[in-house]
Formats: structure tokens, sequence, C-alpha cells
């Protein structure tokens, strides 16, 4: 049953990644002596990673067919692996998120977001233990969710997006885009090492005394995780050109404002409003990082 799910998955991802050709390549390429090239394989296996490889490296190959080459394999490796930092329908659109992003700003845009999911999943781990024997533990062990995906990486995504339509605001929503990722981090840092280490969480609203994992606490060690982490991506993402040096005080401290934002929220209003969901407040926290990284850029700094 394993080896047909196996060869069922590797059939998908190649049949996606041949379509991908067969769309994006120029028909002079479909001629006879070409033909060899698109023509279907034998052989299943292996046939993936070749075909992303050659979408990839093809002269006609252009951002999307790199976008659908990549996160295909990758979602199918994923798949085959049995992953466990996503759901089933959490990798799926992860999928539609990679293939947004590296369209938009290729891999260094990609790649920020990748260090996001890899360390807000890693910190989301600590004393995983004792977070589920007190109930504040993540749901599914930690697994992302669709809901979770789009509620961390919408703002990400829309900026990505934006950035296509108006060429000229490139650099402000790059900016926008790391900012965003940078307040995600921090948030998730934030929370999981103030739950796992935090020795005395307040509620932001009134400064009193409440257990870890009510929503609008707030404690040193985790507001100290949130600034360490926001840094970290703020920082990777200067290192490969994403965003200019000067960038990173915007990131880290529109991070710092947005959390706090997001605490007052939690603490206020998450609960007593039906349609405030986690995932929700998550977006808005991810929004006000953005923005205020942006004005900074542009009428601060």
């Amino acid at each position: 049953r394993r080896q047909g799910k196996r060869m069922r998955c590797l059939l998908l991802s190649w049949l996606a990644l041949e379509a991908a050709a067969l769309v994006c390549t120029p028909q002079t390429l479909l001629s006879r002596e070409n033909a060899a090239v698109v023509r279907p394989c034998r052989v299943v296996e292996g046939r993936v990673a070749t075909a992303a490889i050659r979408l990839a490296a093809s002269p006609a190959s252009t951002a999307v067919v790199q976008a659908l080459a990549l996160n295909s394999f990758l979602a199918s490796a994923g798949a085959l692996a049995g992953q466990r930092v996503l759901t089933r329908s959490g990798l799926l659109h992860s999928w539609a998120l990679g293939v947004i992003l590296w369209t938009a700003l290729g891999a260094r845009g990609w790649s920020t977001c990748v260090l996001y999911l890899i360390g807000g999943s890693a910190v989301t781990k600590l004393q995983r233990a004792k977070k589920e024997a007190l109930g504040i533990a993540e749901g599914r062990g930690g697994a992302r969710g669709p809901e979770n995906v789009w509620g961390s990486a919408a703002t990400a995504a829309l900026c990505a997006i934006a950035s296509l339509f108006v060429p000229s605001l490139t650099a402000v929503l790059c900016i926008g885009y790391a900012a965003s990722l940078a307040t995600k981090l921090a948030d998730t840092c934030a929370s999981e090492v103030g739950k796992a280490y935090g020795k005395t969480t307040y509620l932001i609203t009134t400064l009193r005394p409440v257990p870890p994992g009510t929503e609008g606490a707030v404690s040193i060690e985790g507001t100290a995780a949130g600034i360490a982490g926001s840094v970290v991506l703020a920082g990777y993402a200067i290192a490969i050109g994403l965003i200019p040096v000067s960038a990173l005080l915007p990131c880290v401290v529109a991070a710092f404002i947005a959390n706090n934002v997001e605490s007052v929220i939690g603490a206020s209003a998450q609960g007593n409003i039906w349609w405030l969901t986690n995932e929700v407040v998550n977006f808005v926290n991810t929004l006000v990082g953005a923005l205020v990284a942006m004005l900074m850029t542009m009428w601060i700094l």
C-alpha cells in the first residue's frame, strides 16, 4: 500500500511538472527532434527530480516555471518522507504560497519565508511535554494547517504580489515583506519561549500575573526571545540582499510594536468577538508589522 501511494505521488508530481513544461515551452522545442525531452517516461522513479531540474534550467524557463518546478518537487518529497511540519492540506497551501513567493521575489523572498517556517516550527517544539501537560501546547503536535499558513504569511504574500504590479515600490514592499515575517517569527518565539521558560507572565493590559498561555500574556523571557527572532529574520533578509542594512531597525521596531498590539487585542477583544480567531489576529499582527516598517522606511529614516 505504501509503495502504491508513493508511486501515485510521484506520478502526480511528474505529470504536473510535465504539464508546466508543455504550457511554458516554445513550440520550437516541441518539434520531432526534441520530442524525447517531453515524451512520457517509462520509468516514473527519479523522473520528478529530473523534470524539476529540466524546467528550472531550460532557456525558456520563467520565474513561474521555476516556482512550479521547485515547489512541486519539494512538496512531493515532503509527502513521500512523511513530514510532520505541515498537515496534508497545509502542505498543499504551502505549495501555493511558495509558488507565489518565488514568482514574485525569487529565491531570496522564498527562502526568507522558509526560514520563518523552520524557525517557527523549531521553537514550537521547545518543552513540548511541559506545555502539553499544562494544556497550552499547539494542536496537532505543532503541525501547520492552511489557516496557519495564511494567518502567518498572507501579508507577506500580498507584499510580494504588490511588487509585481507596482515595481517602483518593490524596495519598500520587500521591507514590508521581511517585516511581516520578522513579526510572525518574533510572535512565535515570544509565545513559545514564554510558555516554556517564562518565570512570570503578565496580562499586558493590567500587568497582573496570569497563567502561561493566557491570551494577551507577556513575559520578560518571551519578549527577549521575540526581539531575537525578529533580528534573526531581518538579519537573514539583509544578508541575502532582499532588504538593505538600514531596514534592520524598522523591521525589529515594527515587530515589537505589532506584537504588543496583538497582545492588547488578545487580552481585550479576542474571545469576545466570534470572528476574531487566532488566525485573524495573526494576520492583523503581521499587517501592522509590515505597515509600521514601511512607514518608518518612507517617512522617518
